[in-house]
């Protein structure tokens, strides 16, 4: 159905004159004949009779009318959904408690007249292809992934190295400690059944276990971080790693620890990527944000040498 041929029979419903409509719309009145023509054609109905004083709607024309103008609604909101200035930010945050979104929390309070659209992509190819079609405007990522470089649309800005933490429950060997040096978690099990083969926090890890002599095992179904607390909390021999920023709540009654790691501090690089010819105009005021917002790493922090 053509919008504008329906634009122009609501036009000259309401002008209640052809001439009038045409006028409204800036077209002939030749114009708005053959809209309403077509119109009809498409329809099987004839939308108006011709009356002494213009143009009266008819039975079916008064029964197509509000169907008309809710059409016309829809359409209008749908081309403000996507018009740069007038649409949400979207960002993908990854997940909902970690660094991220710590970090799109903050701007929000920052800058509260920006409209934000926040969405959850799992993996870095997913958030790449939206970036490119344009269906989110910005990633939170650990983008310099070995073997994978970016497209040369799209660039990434180191936003925040988080330090990571080890988790255990109260009766793993590591529980009293009041820090961990990283050498010492060699010959102890860690667990994290979220670490996705070919994902960029998968490579993150797989490089930490290479050069630390770890063991970070990744068997078992994940059904997600209340399940992960619950086995690490009975389970001495496990423990897991969450990143400083990662905001969990579990039941006292599970007497969780949460444990800095030093000598070296590992760090998780989150960047965040984006189109470079992205125009949305809030996404400079994100940039200038994080920025400011920006921590310099421990001195002497780990990343993995691709991530450097």
């Amino acid at each position: 159905m053509d919008l504008e041929a329906v634009r122009t029979y609501v036009a000259v419903a309401e002008a209640g004159q052809f001439q009038k409509a045409a006028t409204d719309l800036a077209i002939t009145q030749q114009a708005v004949s053959k809209r309403i023509a077509g119109l009809e054609r498409d329809l099987g109905v004839r939308l108006f009779t011709r009356t002494p004083r213009g143009a009266e709607p008819t039975i079916d024309g008064q029964a197509f009318l509000p169907h008309a103008r809710a059409l016309l609604r829809a359409a209008d909101r749908a081309a403000a959904s996507v018009r740069t200035g007038r649409r949400p930010l979207r960002v993908d945050v990854i997940n909902s408690r970690g660094a991220a979104s710590r970090l799109m929390r903050d701007f929000h309070r920052a800058h509260p007249d920006v409209e934000l659209d926040i969405v959850m992509l799992l993996d870095i190819e997913s958030a790449v292809a939206a970036i490119r079609s344009g269906s989110v405007d910005a990633s939170f990522r650990a983008v310099a992934m070995p073997g994978r470089p970016l497209p040369e649309d799209l660039t990434a800005v180191r936003v925040v190295d988080e330090p990571l933490h080890l988790l255990t429950g109260p009766g793993h060997a590591l529980a009293a400690a009041r820090a961990v040096p990283l050498a010492d978690l060699a010959g102890h099990r860690i667990w994290m059944p979220g670490l996705l083969p070919g994902s960029e926090w998968g490579a993150y890890y797989a490089s930490l276990a290479d050069e630390f002599g770890l063991t970070i095992e990744s068997t078992g179904p994940n059904f997600g971080s209340d399940a992960l607390l619950d086995t690490i909390a009975d389970t001495p021999a496990l423990a897991t790693f969450m990143g400083e920023d990662t905001r969990l709540v579990w039941p006292t009654g599970h007497g969780l620890r949460r444990i800095p790691v030093t000598d070296p501090v590992p760090v998780y690089p989150h960047s965040l990527l984006h189109h470079r010819d992205d125009p949305h105009p809030a996404l400079p005021a994100l940039r200038a944000h994080l920025a400011a917002a920006a921590t310099a790493a421990p001195a002497g922090a780990w990343v993995p040498s691709w991530a450097r």
